[in-house]
């Protein structure tokens, strides 16, 4: 046993396994802490979704965690620094919870909100149903906005619903009235088809809700679904052209009758303990109500002399029609850098960027570069700590620097966020709670 090639035969190549893989995790750690402080310095530490908060005194430091995140590689989410993993890039987290799943000691909450920015959401019960018994919600409007979520909760609610107040006895009441045909809501009308519900299914604009409202060639999912009638979806990441066709080609194929243009105006409990939703086409009498709208609510508005020329709009969807053209786009958050940064990128069109602060705290790092690549080419002119004061035919005009200066202009895209339908919710008695870190 004192012969010393038996410790060179069995020892040194475990030590030199653990050397590589030393040096693995310290390059990783490296990385990690890089990308934590590129975050602090940018601002950019506020989850805008349901995110992970980690127990260091249970977190072995497996990194189980940051192989699971299906954002990986394209966004370094998730890393471990000091032995333990942290949220380190915290805007690119959108809430797929795999981190938790993966977790072999239990030391991950997923949790909305934070301490000091706080997601307002409805109190909802494990079946999605609200404070209103026969007013369910699910998908983005729940806090849920990542695609392949909402679809699956779109499903759960609707065979919440069917296994619980069942279905409708009285003559013209469908089982359920579904607001919203996004991913939610598609996936609630699939699955009350296969159940062979009674159902009406209302939006305000197109299919895909949120989803129809993204810029063009935008990847808006990045990992599979499982959907009633449909099965598994085959891919794993997917375009919003390539989602929504899929959607069409779905919808054709079993039939859905879903219902667009159409905007509700009020949802009212009748006398046969039934809800009458009102919409701007007429009304539908349903023994259950299912939300599956977004956060968004209605667009924004500057509220300034001009606005309601049409050449404004509240969202871009395709870069391609503003070929030629002066585009001014008002906003600092992802979808006003986006949009800018789409536009500019066809190398077809002249854009500034007008936003009010003068930094823009909350946009991901990758929007952000590609609006300074914009800026270095001369495609992109920003203008940090401008407001627009009023929009003319031809031009707009800001206050900027102290004066009030006047651009040439031929289109505004107006990306200022969105009210929140807290009034129509309160509006059906819902009760909403503001969650600051919480489950």
């Amino acid at each position: 046993m004192s012969n010393p090639w038996i410790y060179i035969v069995y020892l040194l190549p475990l030590a030199l396994i653990w050397l590589v893989y030393a040096r693995r995790q310290l390059k990783n750690e490296r990385r990690s802490a890089a990308t934590l402080e590129e975050a602090r310095e940018a601002g950019l530490t506020e989850p805008v979704s349901l995110h992970p908060i980690i127990d260091p005194t249970r977190c072995l430091g497996c990194g189980a965690c940051v192989t699971a995140c299906p954002e990986q590689p394209d966004h370094h989410v998730l890393g471990l620094i000091n032995g333990k993993a942290q949220l380190i890039s915290a805007t690119d987290c959108i809430g797929h919870g795999a981190c938790k799943i993966a977790c072999p000691t239990d030391a991950i909450t997923l949790v909305f909100g934070t301490e000091t920015r706080g997601v307002t959401i409805p109190l909802l019960s494990p079946d999605f149903e609200t404070t209103v018994p026969g007013i369910y919600v699910a998908g983005e409007l729940g806090g849920m906005g990542l695609i392949r979520n909402a679809l699956t909760q779109g499903r759960q609610a609707i065979e919440a619903i069917h296994k619980g107040r069942g279905k409708s006895k009285r003559s013209g009441v469908v089982d359920v009235a579904i607001i919203g045909a996004g991913p939610a809501g598609f996936g609630a009308a699939l699955t009350a088809t296969s159940l062979r519900m009674k159902f009406v299914c209302i939006e305000q604009e197109s299919l895909g809700g949120c989803v129809f409202q993204y810029p063009r060639g935008k990847v808006v999912m990045t990992s599979p679904a499982e959907l009633p009638l449909v099965g598994k979806i085959k891919f794993t990441t997917a375009s919003k052209e390539e989602l929504l066709k899929f959607w069409q080609d779905t919808e054709q194929r079993f039939g859905l009758k879903l219902n667009y243009q159409e905007r509700v105006a009020s949802v009212e409990r009748t006398p046969h303990n039934t809800f009458l939703v009102k919409t701007s086409k007429g009304a539908y009498e349903a023994n259950n109500v299912l939300l599956t709208i977004g956060r968004r609510g209605t667009p924004r508005k500057l509220g300034v002399p001009g606005e309601e020329l049409p050449k404004v709009v509240y969202r871009m969807i395709d870069p391609e029609q503003y070929a030629g053209q002066e585009v001014m786009v008002v906003g600092g958050g992802d979808s006003a850098l986006e949009a800018a940064a789409s536009i500019a990128e066809t190398g077809k069109a002249r854009v500034v960027l007008s936003y009010r602060s003068d930094a823009f705290g909350r946009a991901k790092q990758r929007n952000r570069q590609r609006l300074k690549a914009g800026e270095e080419q001369g495609r992109i002119r920003v203008l940090l700590k401008s407001t627009v004061k009023a929009i003319e035919p031809q031009s707009v005009s800001l206050e900027y620097q102290g004066k009030i200066v006047r651009i040439r202009n031929d289109a505004v895209i107006v990306n200022a966020g969105g009210v929140l339908p807290n009034d129509f919710l309160r509006s059906m008695g819902i009760e909403v709670e503001t969650k600051y870190g919480t489950a």
